[in-house]
């Protein structure tokens, strides 16, 4: 593919696998394009939730016109959080399998997080009046869920804190304000919660004129991971071109999905200690910009930092599969801290 401009490139201090750990064809069910994967170590392994879109296949798409049937959140566990993963049989949850809520259409993009013992995820949802951020416990046999709370139409994009900052849950949210902001000019914001069900004393976070190579949105990624300097931090960021034309199955994809990174205060993160003027990563690699339903996006969802410093970043390449990147923490940090 001819390059995009303007151009972006990943930091060197980023190390990609070229080639995904996960593909459609990996998974024991129906699969037309796996993504957007959350991963923590639990238990002695890693646990990979992810998205699932099923039911058509590029020619499919392209010639017939033929869209998705479905949406699935799916389960993978690795002893590496490398290769090696063991799906299960069945997904979580199933948009095609009814729910008994004639309101809720599906989940998708999770995230899954762990604080206090417990483990939670973060999904978007589609209902048929609107895009909501919804939050739910998660089982501790992983077979499960129960819904906590969702927000209000439209945010989504949400992400918890690994642990209670001055005895309260902390979220980062993505709420789309097409109106008041015109466009596509959504912003990173924060909220506060003593129970995960009520939700409040909510503020903006980080504005898309703070991202200079943005001009369309931002959004949370993967949970923060706590660090002895801050809350290294993670976040989406979507510049825009619309004379880019067909960059994958779509007849037209305008967009591209890069990564950025933040330093967040330890005591309060709705404090912006940093945020590093570049792109920590960028689409690069064949797989991510050559390859695939959405061409050009990269989207973490997952980081996992190891006891030698080594940082795992899982990502979704072009809405199509699972890749992981790695860096140093320390490396990650001079990014963000003088």
């Amino acid at each position: 593919m001819p390059a995009v401009l303007p151009v972006l490139t990943t930091h060197p201090c980023i190390k990609k696998r070229p080639e995904p750990i996960i593909r459609a064809a990996d998974l024991p069910y129906p699969c037309s394009l796996v993504f957007n994967a959350g991963v923590i170590k639990y238990r002695g392994e890693y646990v990979m939730i992810f998205r699932n879109d099923y039911g058509t296949t590029q020619t499919l798409y392209e010639t017939e016109n033929v869209k998705f049937a479905g949406t699935s959140i799916g389960i993978a566990r690795s002893k590496n959080g490398v290769d090696g993963w063991v799906f299960d049989p069945a997904p979580l949850v199933d948009s095609g399998v009814a729910s008994g809520d004639p309101e809720l259409q599906r989940y998708y993009d999770p995230r899954i997080t762990q604080i206090d013992g417990k483990l939670y995820l973060c999904l978007a949802t589609d209902t048929r009046h609107g895009l909501c951020g919804t939050i739910a416990a998660l089982s501790e046999d992983l077979r499960s869920f129960r819904v906590i709370s969702s927000s209000a139409p439209d945010n989504r994009n949400m992400v918890l804190f690994p642990e209670k900052i001055g005895g309260e849950f902390i979220r980062l949210e993505r709420p789309m304000p097409i109106y008041s902001r015109h466009n596509e000019k959504f912003d990173i914001w924060i909220s506060r919660s003593p129970d995960l069900v009520y939700w409040g004393r909510t503020k903006l976070l980080l504005g898309t004129e703070r991202v200079p190579w943005v001009n369309d949105k931002i959004g949370p990624t993967a949970s923060p991971i706590k660090t002895d300097r801050g809350w290294l931090t993670l976040f989406h960021a979507v510049d825009r071109d619309d004379a880019r034309g067909k960059n994958g199955w779509e007849k037209t994809w305008k967009k591209r999905y890069s990564t950025g990174l933040m330093l967040l205060d330890p005591e309060d993160p709705s404090k912006v200690l940093a945020v590093y003027d570049q792109p920590l990563m960028a689409p690069d690699l064949p797989v991510e910009t050559d390859e695939g339903f959405r061409q050009n996006v990269i989207f973490p969802c997952g980081m996992v930092c190891e006891p030698s410093g080594e940082v795992k970043i899982y990502y979704g390449a072009s809405d199509t599969c699972v890749c992981l990147a790695t860096a140093q923490l320390d490396d990650l940090l001079d990014l963000v801290t003088e």
